[in-house]
């Protein structure tokens, strides 16, 4: 069967599955590159943490207008310019971390292209996919995110090694080009057959671009302005909404901090080599994938076998991923082997992944036809925990190396990890506590 003859609903979730692990090579690129310069130039760790959170500046000042534009002018469209822009600068802008200000400038516009990423995959899933396929459509999407992180750790540091920090941004720019070319090939808008299915189901033909001078009949044969009216006021005083912001919040802290902090805890926290512990170090992302689609399937099938409803089956998703994840944050500084480490970690990111069936899919369920602009609210409090928790990070371990010497002691680390386990117990109570999986929004 031929790309072309494949259904449409299925290539799309395909490739927006691909979007989403190129982006996260790209970002476990960067610090995996940029660590190893910085390091070489004796960058010291609170501007190292500086430089690594730059990026979700950008990335959170693009999140809301990126789910207004997917709304306006189609999330088709607005992926496609994002992979242009970041690509383009991966390609153009050179890694020197003796030239701070270039590198600031080029990680906020990286930032702010992939901040359009995110809002336009969850309105074009909106249009495409229907409500019994909807946690593993979105699932196995974002777990594209966790598969290009364990790629990026596992072939990365032997492009560095080999072929100099500069090579990864130019790869990272050659696979933004190449998924654009089949982005153009492939994609398309659902017909008005596929969107009249999906309106039925509350999504689909409302989640359209509207064109200002669209009509739509009336009843009486007339017609009228075809408008979409965000309530904004509504969706910012929500409670389930706020539910789903904190657990954003706190899952993307927890992925942030161990994304980019931990070639630093495995190269000076534990004094290992990158380059040396071989596949082992992919495992955290590549157990975030797994965990992300047991997570989707257990979802729709606790769901369509009516066996939980939708709203049980979030809140049980998203407790046991979050309590077990931060258990498994605790323990993580006290393993002062690389197996021990990679289990914690492993078992930490697994179960955050397995808790993205409960809350990244909640808005889904409660705002369908808002699917973009809620995921670009939710979005933006999850990139905020990136320009906190990472630049935050950087602080605490420069304290820490002035206190205990150097970050090989378990006791320079701790703050690190208990700080995502804290968040991840509060999160879970919270969105016991408001969290729903009816439609509040029409």
């Amino acid at each position: 069967m031929s790309l072309m003859n494949f259904p449409k609903r299925y290539l799309i979730v395909i490739l927006t599955f691909l979007s989403t692990c190129v982006c996260y090579i790209e970002r476990v690129g960067f610090s995996i590159a940029y660590t190893v310069a910085a390091d070489a130039a004796g960058v010291n760790q609170s501007s190292k943490g500086t430089i690594l959170s730059t990026f979700y500046i950008g990335y959170a000042c693009s999140q809301v207008p990126g789910g207004w534009a997917a709304q306006r002018i189609g999330g088709r469209k607005v992926l496609l310019l994002s992979f242009v822009l970041w690509s383009s600068t991966c390609f153009l802008v050179p890694l020197d971390p003796n030239r701070p200000f270039i590198l600031v400038v080029a990680r906020l516009l990286v930032g702010v292209s992939q901040g359009f990423i995110f809002p336009s995959i969850h309105t074009v899933l909106a249009q495409w996919v229907p409500p019994h396929e909807r946690s593993r459509s979105v699932s196995l999407t974002t777990s594209g995110m966790y598969l290009g992180a364990a790629m990026g750790m596992l072939l990365l540091p032997s492009l560095v090694k080999y072929k100099g920090p500069e090579s990864v941004f130019l790869a990272e720019a050659a696979l933004g080009i190449l998924w654009s070319l089949l982005w153009i090939r492939y994609a398309s808008d659902p017909p008005r057959s596929e969107n009249a299915k999906a309106s039925a189901a509350g999504f689909g033909e409302s989640m359209l671009p509207i064109k200002g001078n669209q009509k739509t009949k009336m009843e009486n044969g007339g017609s009228a302005a075809r408008t979409i009216i965000i309530p904004w006021k509504k969706i910012l005083i929500s409670l389930p909404i706020w539910a789903i912001v904190i657990n954003n919040f706190t899952f993307h802290y927890a992925l942030y901090v161990l994304m980019n902090w931990l070639p630093t805890y495995f190269e000076q926290g534990l004094q290992l080599s990158l380059q040396e512990m071989g596949s082992s170090k992919m495992m955290p992302y590549l157990n975030m994938f797994i965990f992300s689609n047991i997570g989707g399937v257990v979802a729709d099938h606790l769901i369509t076998k009516r066996i939980m409803s939708v709203t049980n089956t979030r809140k049980f998703l998203n407790t046991i991923g979050f309590l077990v994840s931060s258990l498994a944050l605790m323990a993580l500084p006290f393993f002062r082997t690389s197996g021990g480490a990679i289990f914690c970690s492993s078992v930490a990111l697994g179960f955050l992944a397995l808790g993205r069936a409960g809350f990244a899919v909640n808005h889904m369920d409660i705002a369908p036809r808002y699917a973009g602009i809620v995921m670009g609210v939710s979005n933006t409090a999850g990139t905020l925990a990136g320009i906190i928790g990472v630049d935050m990070t950087g602080q605490i371990l420069e304290a820490a190396k002035t206190t205990y010497s150097d970050l090989s002691s378990p006791e320079s680390w701790r703050a690190v990890f208990f700080i995502p386990a804290l968040l991840s117990i509060i999160s879970s109570f919270i969105f016991l506590a408001f969290s729903t999986g009816e439609r509040i929004f029409d």
